[in-house]
Formats: structure tokens, C-alpha cells, sequence
């Protein structure tokens, strides 16, 4: 008996082991779909920059099949969605949408990078894309990484050649309110 429990069992681990790195960061993220956590600077914030001293709030507010949508908000300011994107061959994309408060997006829009490779499931690296270079010249040794695990969701931006950090992490043991849609978002 322990046999056929064995032969049954071990083809259905191995289907387990298939998800590559990036489906297994991609199901951490959707877990969290519908939910909202605060967070905190922890690196690279600066007096005057716009978002230390306001509050941050996270939302996983829309999970399809191949795009998870993240709104960003500091404060009052409800500008900024971060938008993964899973491509046919499992990479992930990661874009920040940028929308004035009518709702436009703004000229400096739609920046980001793609992972290089599958990453490891906790943490998945975004180098600049061209789009980028292209539309930030300053920006185009940006990587940004994000890391998520049972407690934790951090957003991380470094400019290789440059001092330029910034990071910030989310509780994703505490879930605060759901905030109103994000600027250009239908509800």
C-alpha cells in the first residue's frame, strides 16, 4: 500500500516543483489581492521629498491572469500604481503607471524594467528597460527589486553609480483600510 501511495504521490510533487521562481513570487503577491498595508521608509528618504512624513499605503487591488496592479499612495497624493505584468515565458515585468488627478497619465509614465531571469520566489529584480533610458536618461541604471515574504513587501530602487537608495517596506502582518481608487482608475 505504501508503494502505490508513494507512486501516486511522487508524480504530484513534481508537478508541484514545476512553478518556476517567478510563479511562486507572482501567487505570494495575489494572496494579498484586495488588501491594503501601511509602510515605512527604510532607506533613502529625504526632508522635502514628498513622502517622508506622509503616510504610505499599499494596495493589491487588482489580480488578472497576467497583470497585478498595485496603487501607491502617499498622503493625499494617489498618483503612482505599480503595474507586474507575467509574459507567456513566466518573466515579470514591472512598469509605474504615473496619472495626474483628472485621471491622465503623466509625460514621465510607464517606466520600469522586466526581470532578467526567473529571480527566486521571495525576490524579483527589475534593471531599466530602454522605454526607460529612453524617457528618463538619468535613469537608466536603475534596478529596482521587490521582495515579499510572510511578513513583509519591499519596494526597492537603486541607481547603480550613483548614492541614490530608496526603500520601502510594508507589514503584511497588520491590514490597514481599503483606500479609494487610485487617480485614473474607473472606481
Amino acid at each position: 500500500m505504501k508503494k502505490i501511495l508513494l507512486l501516486i504521490l511522487f508524480p504530484l510533487q513534481l508537478i508541484a516543483q514545476e512553478k518556476s521562481n517567478s510563479e511562486l513570487f507572482w501567487n505570494k503577491l495575489e494572496a494579498h489581492c484586495g488588501k491594503a498595508f501601511e509602510g515605512e521608509i527604510i532607506a533613502g528618504g529625504k526632508e522635502g521629498d514628498g513622502f517622508t512624513g506622509e503616510k504610505l499605503v499599499m494596495h493589491i487591488r487588482s489580480c488578472k491572469e497576467n497583470t497585478i496592479r498595485i496603487p501607491f499612495f502617499v498622503g493625499d497624493n494617489k498618483s503612482r500604481t505599480w503595474v507586474f505584468t507575467m509574459s507567456t515565458d513566466k518573466l515579470i515585468k514591472l512598469k509605474h503607471d504615473h496619472r495626474h488627478k483628472n485621471g491622465l497619465e503623466d509625460k514621465i509614465t510607464q517606466y520600469g524594467g522586466s526581470n532578467p531571469n526567473m529571480g527566486l520566489e521571495n525576490i524579483q529584480f527589475f534593471p531599466a528597460d530602454k522605454h526607460t533610458a529612453s524617457l528618463i536618461p538619468y535613469a537608466s541604471n536603475n534596478v529596482w527589486w521587490v521582495t515579499i515574504d510572510k511578513t513583509s513587501f519591499t519596494y526597492n530602487l537603486r541607481r547603480i553609480g550613483t548614492d541614490r537608495f530608496f526603500s520601502v517596506k510594508f507589514d503584511l502582518t497588520k491590514e490597514v483600510e481599503t483606500p479609494s481608487a487610485p487617480w485614473g482608475s474607473e472606481n
